[in-house]
């Protein structure tokens, strides 16, 4: 058995929305709160959009395009883990949710996994690493704010993937 490993190709229509989402995309994570170290936005939102539409690849390519631009567009500190956290979570959204029904358990565990794994773990490396601040003590703070913030994303991710737009863009795209 042989894994096809090249990048779909993409229509004009395709690579347009892929392109508004990215720039979407980067507006919407100018507007994130709260301080390095806790951090919110919806940018989960449109990058679970861009996996599930796109796949995998182009998900993840996606993904580390923003994460480089947006950081060089805030002019904060550039650091290589998170771009490699935006291109793993946008890997999981593209493992549940491409070319599959977008169901609660689907969306449950996906969000979950980015929630424990990416955004508690990793990114709290990441914060200790960059800030030089204990990882431990950064630990329990994420974890209530991911314990917090998961279920709200779940929510929301499962009203986005069942409004009509979505849909829409779907059956226009022929993907």
């Amino acid at each position: 058995m042989t894994v096809d490993t090249r990048l779909p190709k993409l229509s004009t229509l395709s690579l347009v929305t892929m392109g508004l989402l990215m720039a979407l995309q980067l507006v919407i994570k100018s507007f994130s709160v709260g301080p390095a170290f806790l951090k919110f936005s919806f940018t989960f939102l449109v990058a679970a959009l861009i996996a599930r539409l796109f796949g995998p690849w182009w998900g993840m390519m996606t993904a580390a395009v923003v994460d480089v631009v947006g950081t060089l567009m805030s002019g904060g500190p550039f650091f290589i883990g998170f771009t490699l956290s935006a291109v793993l979570g946008s890997l999981i959204y593209a493992l549940f949710l491409y070319q599959k029904p977008a169901s609660w358990t689907r969306l449950i565990i996906a969000q979950v996994i980015i929630s424990l794994v990416v955004n508690a773990l990793l990114n709290t490396l990441w914060v200790a690493i960059m800030y030089k601040t204990p990882f431990w003590g950064l630990l329990p703070v994420r974890l209530l704010k991911e314990g917090i913030m998961t279920p709200i994303q779940v929510i929301l991710l499962f009203l986005l993937f069942k409004s009509h737009v979505v849909d829409l863009m779907q059956k226009r795209l022929k993907l």
